[in-house]
């Protein structure tokens, strides 16, 4: 079965299940004689199923649900208002959302079959019911199959984003390792086979073996500075880069970007590249963003970036990264604040001094 996306989903199903039910129910209950009980009976069993099944239980109930109802509602009620018919659209409508692949058209066609025969045996009008049957699952279908594909696709979109996102922090990691790998890896070496090399010749040869301790000392420390310049490459980035780089992954994600910036100092651009990092990294996995405005401007002796975005899913809290990104800030004398405008518009502001 197959997982229905969003609770206001859920609730415009039980709205159209109920209603599928208001005339069997009324026309069970204009039944004169003791049989309208059957019929109640036969009602109160397939909500029942229904709401089981539709949190989680087997859809094997509902089916049973659906052929018990017939011998105990069919039969009850006037002729006039088809009494099985509505129930046997509603199957019809249900069966095609909660099943997959050929199988949800197939139970639909089945549906509304069954409710003709039902209609020959009760009333021998079977062209009335696979009407009446008809008309009330593609009314189902139209109502909530279409909502349902919608969010399906939103889903897909979202987790889409997040891979997207993890995508790019994997790739970050593993040209760091790569670059870590090829400084370190055989400078490693050899200062790991020099020591032992001094550590086999002190008691034979003093003098080689302080030589290659010696020699150990310097590839260390020229590790060391290598190290140093890399991690410094690093962290000094490119501002202009990085904001065509984030502008371009948003709008892959299928979000409108417009980047507005202006030349910035080089200590500045490297504390707002960070933060602009962490900002598009919430954007795609932290909204459902239609639209994202970045803007850089420089005035007052100051460096202001602003991340404006819709879409925004939860109540505004002060979550790790931005607490991380206030702190790192906070270190060169700036600041960062978060706040959510109107329903869903987040927004998102970094100073540092120019």
């Amino acid at each position: 079965m197959t997982d229905l996306p969003h609770t206001a989903l859920r609730g415009t199903l039980h709205v159209l299940w109920v209603s599928s039910l208001v005339v069997p129910l009324i026309s069970v209950l204009r039944e004169p004689t003791a049989l309208r009980w059957l019929g109640v009976l036969g009602l109160l069993v397939l909500a029942v199923a229904y709401a089981v099944t539709l949190r989680g239980g087997r859809l094997r109930w509902l089916v049973a649900a659906t052929l018990v109802s017939i011998p105990l509602v069919a039969p009850v009620g006037p002729d006039r208002m088809s009494t099985w018919a509505w129930i046997g659209g509603c199957t019809a409508g249900f069966a095609a959302l909660l099943l997959t692949g050929v199988w949800r058209w197939m139970a639909a066609i089945g549906a509304v079959v069954l409710a003709g025969l039902v209609g020959f045996f009760v009333t021998r009008d079977q062209t009335t019911y696979q009407m009446i049957a008809a008309s009330v699952g593609a009314t189902i279908i139209a109502m909530a199959g279409l909502p349902m594909w919608f969010a399906g696709l939103l889903a897909q979109a979202r987790a889409g984003r997040e891979a997207q996102a993890e995508l790019a922090v994997s790739e970050e990691r593993l040209r760091f390792a790569r670059d870590v790998h090829d400084l370190l890896g055989h400078r490693l070496t050899v200062i790991a086979l020099k020591a032992e090399l001094a550590g086999r010749l002190a008691a034979t040869d003093p003098e080689r073996s302080a030589a290659e301790a010696f020699e150990a000392q310097r590839l260390a420390s020229t590790a060391l500075e290598s190290v140093r310049d890399a991690v410094h490459g690093y962290r000094a980035v490119d501002l202009p880069a990085q904001l065509e780089a984030v502008g371009d992954v948003l709008r892959e994600a299928g979000i409108r970007c417009t980047v507005t910036s202006v030349a910035v100092a080089d200590s500045a651009a490297t504390q707002l590249a960070l933060v602009l990092r962490e900002a598009c990294t919430n954007v795609l996995r932290h909204s459902h963003a239609t639209w994202c405005m970045i803007d850089v401007t420089d005035a007052d002796g100051e460096v202001r970036m602003t991340v404006t975005n819709d879409g925004a899913e939860k109540p505004l809290a002060s979550g790790n990264g931005i607490r991380g990104m206030g702190e790192r800030l906070s270190s060169v004398g700036g600041q960062v604040t978060a706040e959510r405008s109107g329903d869903d518009v987040f927004t998102l502001q970094a100073v540092v001094p120019a």
